[in-house]
């Protein structure tokens, strides 16, 4: 690959970890709009936990953490904790809401199974 003629590298954009549809940013920018004082955003995690292992966490955090995937949205900063991204990259995130339930659902290409509930899953 030859460089480009003034010598500067060109560094590639990265594209992010995790698609978040329209409906999952107006959802991440309602949460911030009614987030608990000193909150800088809202943070995905898989902790361990559930039948199949991992599952899916998201709640307020008030300090950026160091190996975090910081996305911007409209609505405000969401955050993929450092140790989650390897288990989430390719996903979708989406807010959905029927006449029962609502919540954000999660179309990961990583998950090898989930469990009855689909609370948690595995990879």
């Amino acid at each position: 690959m030859t460089p480009p003629p003034n010598g500067e590298t060109k560094i590639r954009a990265r594209p992010a970890a995790i698609i978040l549809t329209p409906a999952a940013e107006q959802r991440i920018a309602d949460l911030l709009a009614d987030a608990p004082e000193g909150t800088v955003g809202v943070k995905l995690s898989t902790p361990r936990r559930g039948c199949s292992g991992l599952a899916y966490s998201v709640d307020y955090v008030s300090e950026e953490a160091k190996f975090d995937e910081k996305i911007e949205t409209p609505g405000g900063t969401f955050y993929i904790d450092g140790a989650s991204v390897l288990y989430l990259v390719g996903s979708t995130m989406d807010w959905v809401e029927d006449d029962f339930t609502a919540g954000f659902v999660f179309n990961n290409p990583n998950a090898k199974g989930s469990c009855g509930c689909g609370e948690s899953f595995t990879v």
